[in-house]
C-alpha cells in the first residue's frame, strides 16, 4: 500500500512539474500552447498505459469451490440455484425470467423458495448467506 501511495504521489508531482514547466515555456514564448497540451496528453497516456498494465498483471485469479453438499443439504434445486446465480449478477426477476426462459411469477416462486431455504428476508441477505456457505 505504501508503495502505491508513493508511486501515485511521484506521478502527481511529476505531472504538476510538467504543467508548471509548460506554463513557463508558453509564457516566455519558447513554446506554443498546442505543443504543450499535446506533450502533456502523451505523458498522461503513457502513465495510464503503465498503470493499467501494472493492475492487470497483479490481479489474482480466484477459484472458488462450490460446496455441493450444502446445496443438497439445503435441498436447493438446480433451477433455484440457476436463479440464485442470476440474482448474484444483479438481475431483476423479469431479466432472470427472460434469461432462463421462464415467467416472472416462476422466478418469484424460486426466489421465495430460496429465501425460505436460506432463512433470509431479502435477496441481498440470501446472497450474503450463500457466499458464507460457499454455494455461489
Amino acid at each position: 500500500m505504501k508503495k502505491t501511495v508513493f508511486i501515485f504521489s511521484a506521478l502527481i508531482i511529476a505531472l504538476l512539474s510538467l504543467f508548471q514547466l509548460s506554463q513557463y515555456a508558453v509564457i516566455s514564448g519558447d513554446l506554443k500552447i498546442e505543443i504543450a497540451i499535446a506533450f502533456s496528453a502523451i505523458v498522461c497516456f503513457f502513465v495510464g498505459v503503465y498503470i493499467s498494465k501494472k493492475n492487470a498483471t497483479h490481479q489474482p485469479i480466484l477459484t472458488k469451490k462450490i460446496d455441493t453438499h450444502k446445496l443438497k443439504e439445503l435441498e436447493i434445486t438446480t433451477r433455484e440455484y440457476a436463479v440464485l446465480k442470476q440474482i448474484s449478477e444483479g438481475l431483476s426477476n423479469k431479466e432472470i425470467g427472460e434469461k432462463l426462459f421462464v415467467s416472472e411469477s416462476t422466478v418469484k416462486t424460486h426466489v421465495s423458495n430460496l429465501l425460505a431455504k436460506l432463512q433470509a428476508k431479502r435477496r441481498t441477505e440470501a446472497l450474503k448467506i450463500a457466499k458464507q456457505l460457499q454455494i455461489i
